[in-house]
C-alpha cells in the first residue's frame, strides 16, 4: 500500500514562498499521476496541481504563474513551489498519488498566509 509523507507546510506573509515535498513509498507498482490538492474550512477539497509521471503537468487557475509542480522520479517524490502566497491559500495541503487507477492520499500539511 502506498504511503505518502508530506512536509513543508507552515505560515508565512502574503507574498511570501514555501515548498511542499512529498515522498511515495511502499508501492509494488509505478506511480502514476501525482498531485497537490487543498482543503479550506467549509470548502471541498480541490486540484492545485498535478503531474504525470512522463512530466505533463495541470494547474488550477488560481495557481497558474505562482506555483509549479515538479517530480523526482527516482525518488517517488513530488514537490509544489509556491510563491507569492495569498491569504485565500490557506489551507490544508493533501498530497495525492494514483497507482493502477487507485488514489492514495497523505495526512495532510497545513499552510497558513497571513495578510
Amino acid at each position: 500500500q502506498v504511503q505518502l509523507l508530506e512536509s513543508g507546510g507552515g505560515l508565512v506573509q502574503a507574498g511570501g514562498s514555501l515548498r511542499l515535498s512529498c515522498a511515495a513509498s511502499g508501492s509494488r507498482y509505478s506511480i502514476n499521476a501525482m498531485g497537490w490538492y487543498r482543503q479550506a474550512p467549509g470548502k471541498q477539497r480541490e486540484l492545485v496541481a498535478r503531474i504525470t509521471s512522463g512530466g505533463s503537468t495541470n494547474y488550477a487557475d488560481s495557481a497558474k504563474g505562482r506555483f509549479t509542480i515538479s517530480r523526482d522520479n527516482s525518488k517517488n517524490t513530488v514537490y509544489l513551489q509556491m510563491n507569492t502566497l495569498k491569504p485565500e491559500d490557506t489551507a490544508v495541503y493533501y498530497c495525492n498519488a494514483v497507482v493502477i487507477s487507485r488514489n492514495a492520499w497523505g495526512q495532510g500539511t497545513q499552510v497558513t498566509v497571513s495578510s
